[in-house]
């Protein structure tokens, strides 16, 4: 009996695969094409134009770190902007601190969160019904260009910088961010495997400089998304922010009453020491 393979199509050259144990969904949308399948190891994993975007095994650890670290890094966060994100994984995490009054998550896909929603249940996990989200279809940088409202912590949870998450990673898209940021606030964003990725982490670095005053990264190790640690974008005009110590870190974690699976303060404050591979690259550019 023939095994079908799923091939991730990032790389040219290298990648992973997985086995297809069950298709569960399968479509070409307006804007991407989009697969949803059983596997055995990882459980339900979603791929958008042959790239994996999440899975249910090791979601956690990639949700956690987005959200946990600036929204405790900033103390004081009542106000969120989620960028991307449609299969509701950073919603579920930002809607655990009580703290956060209110949530704007801009989608491009409705198709992506009505799929996952269906299929992936247990990354919303009902976040999309809660009452202090906000959920918009429409293309994040229009948004954030013209966005009248102010948020303490952005969050954008992009694909990679191909297709429409291109966008995403360009100059006119982080200025609209700054612009929607309150003072003192905090931006991150998925910036992909520095090991295999590097040309990533210096545009991000270039692209940022000229808004924030404090541009940085840290990291991860995220099974799926393979090729070494995987680099999260940092970006705020107060450096303090990115250097707060274990102590402190830990009695907001605590004072948020939440609990969680992968991050804990002492990762968080460590997540900020960055390989010197990266450090070189980003010192060259």
């Amino acid at each position: 009996m023939t095994t079908t393979i799923f091939r991730e199509g990032l790389y040219e050259g290298y990648g992973q695969s997985f086995t297809l144990d069950e298709v569960l969904f399968e479509h070409r949308t307006e804007h991407q094409e989009l697969i949803i399948f059983r596997n055995r190891d990882f459980g339900t994993v979603m791929a958008l134009d042959g790239i994996i975007q999440t899975t249910e095994r090791d979601e956690f650890v990639y949700h956690e770190m987005m959200t946990h670290v600036p929204i405790l890094a900033h103390g004081a966060a009542r106000r969120v902007l989620i960028i991307g994100g449609g299969d509701g994984g950073i919603l579920r995490e930002v809607l655990r601190h009580d703290s956060v009054e209110h949530v704007t998550q801009v989608e491009i896909d409705q198709a992506v969160i009505d799929m996952c929603k269906q299929y992936l249940p247990n990354h919303s996990a009902g976040a999309f019904d809660d009452p202090r989200a906000n959920i918009v279809i429409a293309d994040g940088v229009d948004f954030v260009s013209e966005c009248q409202d102010r948020f303490d912590v952005i969050i954008s949870d992009c694909t990679d910088p191909i297709g429409p998450g291109e966008v995403l990673f360009s100059s006119r898209f982080y200025e609209g961010c700054k612009r929607c940021l309150n003072p003192g606030g905090v931006f991150v964003a998925q910036n992909g495997v520095p090991f295999m990725q590097q040309d990533e982490v210096i545009t991000t670095r270039q692209r940022l400089s000229p808004y924030f005053a404090d541009q940085s990264f840290y990291n991860a190790a995220v099974p799926t998304y393979v090729g070494g640690v995987m680099t999260f974008a940092w970006a705020s005009d107060n450096a303090d922010l990115r250097e707060l110590d274990v102590k402190t870190l830990a009695e907001r974690y605590e004072q948020s009453g939440i609990r969680t699976r992968y991050y804990n303060p002492a990762l968080h404050a460590a997540s900020f020491a960055l390989p010197q591979y990266v450090l070189d690259a980003l010192s060259e550019a």
